[in-house]
This record gives structure tokens, sequence and C-alpha cells, in this order.
């Protein structure tokens, strides 16, 4: 199967989209950007590639007729169970270099100590992991680094003690650790973690048995089908350090421009905050751009600087949305600048601001600093479309919405939970024109 694939590589995320020669979105990828451009590219691309065997799997599955409306539920407690075997297979990987950076980190006469505290360690990891991928089960990020990290530390501090260690020295050899695994790429055990995530999902759904043959034939042969990769367009922040040549790389404002065409055809401007700028675009009814403006000096008002807040706040990126929700009144933020951020926010908590309700007033500012941006591009038309990751902000949404109708009145504001992939679709959408519309050749291979 023949298919196009963008890549959109952020200052905080990596988004790639694949697409088929219908134009089809098969699948979408993310990672976190780390450090290591290349590899976030690698991987992001590869979660969009697995994203599409999965929709695959559901495509073959309903044409086969093998689980009678239970077709979903089936689905979705496979792709729960390929990611516990990615997880268990990244865990491993990490216990054996944690193990081998223990004598790197010259703990002297204490090594072998450590090395059974891990041994312990990491039986837990692996005990407790079922539970972070059953159905219902809530984690606070995707990402392995996380999810391994924050099992790590919330047992390691118990584990360090009973061992008779010191609780940093487990800390150390996580920090050691932790960024070689991150940046590992696991492509080629794909079809065995697959596999494996079948054959436990037969365990936890044993009505399932009884028709095996029917549902393993169908997903064998996704899983023997070549997803080969035609054309890849990468754009975004990072687009510079993307392994493509030129011709592979298309701006931001283009791509994001495109990409909101093609999720609503009727746009007309698009605003995207991303993590380290904020974006305002005019495009014309085929998705052309027209004009824009970019605030890229500093991170104000854009996701860094929602992020700092949540770090000032000992609160999570994503509990800012949620706890801003719940305030009665707006307080009035002076100032987005990330640099005075930090000192605002404690004065108005010295003079007995509640929390929520401060929350409310930097979603605003943000916002505001946002809206002056539209206005210097040509302001807002109809349709407006909003990307990007902070489109998944309810309370930045909510202030966006108050402010378009104050400013514009009733204007259709389209956004779609998918938004973050908006610059990915793009970059994809041009990859398949470049092959189908403008009959270039496959030249990814080298870069790829």
């Amino acid at each position: 199967m023949k298919t196009f694939i963008g890549i959109d590589l952020g200052s905080t995320t990596t988004k790639a989209v694949v697409m088929d020669e219908a134009r089809n979105v098969l699948g979408r990828g993310i990672t976190n950007s780390r450090s290591n451009y290349d590899t976030a590219a690698t991987v992001a691309k590869q979660e969009a590639l697995v994203a599409a065997r999965f929709h695959l799997f559901r495509e073959a599955l309903s044409k086969s007729h093998a689980l009678n409306g239970g077709l979903e539920t089936f689905i979705g407690q496979l792709e729960r169970d390929f990611r516990l075997e990615q997880y268990l297979e990244q865990l491993a990987d990490l216990e054996q270099v944690c193990s081998r950076n223990v004598q790197a980190a010259k703990f002297g006469d204490s090594a072998k100590e450590v090395v059974g505290a891990l041994q312990h360690l990491f039986s837990l990891l692996k005990k407790e992991a079922p539970e972070l991928f059953a159905p219902g089960a809530k984690r606070k990020s995707d990402f392995f680094r996380d999810i391994a990290g924050a099992g790590y530390l919330a047992a390691g501090e118990q584990v360090a003690k009973d061992a008779g260690i010191r609780y940093d020295q487990l800390l150390n050899v996580f920090d050691r650790s932790i960024i070689e695994v991150e940046n590992r790429v696991y492509s080629g055990t794909i079809s065995k973690n697959l596999l494996a995530a079948l054959e436990r999902t037969y365990v936890a759904m044993p009505e399932t048995l009884s028709r095996k043959e029917k549902i393993s034939s169908p997903i064998q042969s996704v899983i023997d089908t070549d997803l080969e990769e035609i054309y890849v367009v990468g754009t975004g922040y990072g687009r510079a350090r993307l392994p493509f040549s030129k011709e592979h790389i298309r701006s931001e404002i283009l791509c994001h421009g495109l990409g909101a065409h093609v999720m609503y055809p009727h746009t007309a401007t698009v605003l995207d905050i991303g993590g380290q700028d904020t974006k305002a675009i005019q495009v014309d009814k085929h998705g052309i751009v027209e004009s824009f403006q970019m605030n890229d000096r500093c991170a104000a008002g854009c996701g860094r600087y929602l992020g700092y807040i949540a770090d000032e706040m000992n609160m999570g990126l994503h509990e800012l949305g949620p706890l801003a929700m719940k305030s009665t009144k707006t307080v009035r933020i002076n100032s987005t600048c990330t640099v005075f951020a930090g000192a605002e926010l404690r004065d108005r908590l010295a003079l007995g601001e509640k929390r929520e309700d401060i929350m409310a007033g930097l979603h605003r500012a943000i916002v505001l600093r946002a809206m002056s941006i539209l206005a210097r591009s040509g302001g807002i038309r109809n349709e407006f479309t909003f990307t990007g990751g902070v489109a998944k902000n309810e309370a930045a949404v909510k202030a966006l919405v108050s402010l378009v109708h104050e400013n514009y009145g009733e204007v259709t504001l389209n956004i779609n939970p998918d938004s973050i992939y908006t610059g990915a679709l793009g970059a994809a959408t041009f990859a398949w024109r470049a092959v189908v519309e403008e009959g270039k050749e496959a030249e990814h291979k080298e870069a790829a």
C-alpha cells in the first residue's frame, strides 16, 4: 500500500500523519521532541504507521464480520495490549541500561546493593504495568519517559530504604539511563508485539476464542501488508533539523494553512498556538496562504508559557485548563512575559486571589495576545479555525470564543480534537500533491 507522510517537528512534541493514495488519513502519531530531533521524527512516524495498522485492522475485521458488533471493544483491547507489550519491552531495556550504568556511576562498595534494589524496583514496575493499560485507566501521559519515570520515582524511595542505600543513587542511575532508552527506535519488534498483544486480547476476551481463526487471518494479512513510504514532507519549528533534503521541507505557515483547509474546506482564517510561537494565517478558498503574522520573538502567550506557569503552580500542564474553568471571576493579568509571569503569579496569590481565578486571567491574557496577532494579519474572517496544542485547553477555547464573538460577532469557529496534527496533515497533503499532482518520484529514501 502506497503512503504519503507528513512530519511536524514542534518545539515540544513531534507529530506525524500517514495518508493513502485517496487522501484518507490512515494514522496519526505523536512523541515528545526530545533533544534528538532525528529520533523524534522517526518515532512519530513509526507511531503513525502503527496507528495506520490499527485503522486497517478495523477495516479488515469489519469486512470479515467476525466480531458481530464487538469490533470496537476488540480493537480497543488489542490496542491497549499492544501498548502494554511496547511498554514492557522498553521497561526491560531500561532495566538493562540502568544495571550497566551502576558501574559507570562508581558507587563503590554499594554497587551490589544498588543492582539488587534495581532488580526489585523493576519487578514492581512490571507487576504494576497491566494496570496502567487496563480499560478505563487514566495516565497523565502516554510517553514512556513519563509513565516509567512516575512509577520509578513512586516506588524508588521505599525500595532504596529497604535496601539500605541512598535514594539519590537510584535517581542518578535513572537520569543516566532514560535518555538512551527514550531515544531508541523499536521498529523491528512491532509485528512481534502485535502478535503477542493479540494473544493477550484472546485471554482478556475469551468469548473471541471460538472465532480465533476468522479474527487472526485478517489481522495477519494487515501485518503482512507493506506500507510503502512514497514521499515524506517535514515541517515545524525544528524543520531545519529534520533528516530530509530541502525538497521535502515546507514552512509551518504553509502546512498549517493547508492542513486547516483540509480539515475544514471553508477555512479563511487560522490561529495556531503552539509550544514556541503563535501564528495567525489568512488562506484563500484553496488553502493557499494570503498573509500571516507570527510571534516568534519569545515564548510569551504560547504553550511554553503555560508550561512555566504549571511548574510555578506545581501542577501538571493538563490541569491548568480544568482549574481555570472553576473560576468565578477573572483576575486581570498585566504580563504574558514568561520571565515576569512567576513574579506576578506570586503577587496575586499573596493578595489573596484564588488560584482558579488567576488561571482564568492567565488564559484570557494569552488569548488577548493572540487576538492582537490576528488583527495584524487581517482580522478574523468566516470560517475561523483554531489549531495547535493549546486548542485542547478548554479554558483557552472558552476565552477565545468569548473574545471572538465580542470583537467579530457570530463567526463559525472550528476546533478539532486532532488539531495538534494540523501541520503534519498539511505536510502529508503536500507529500501527496508532490507525487499525484506534480509527478515527482519518491526521493525520501535517502533521507528517511
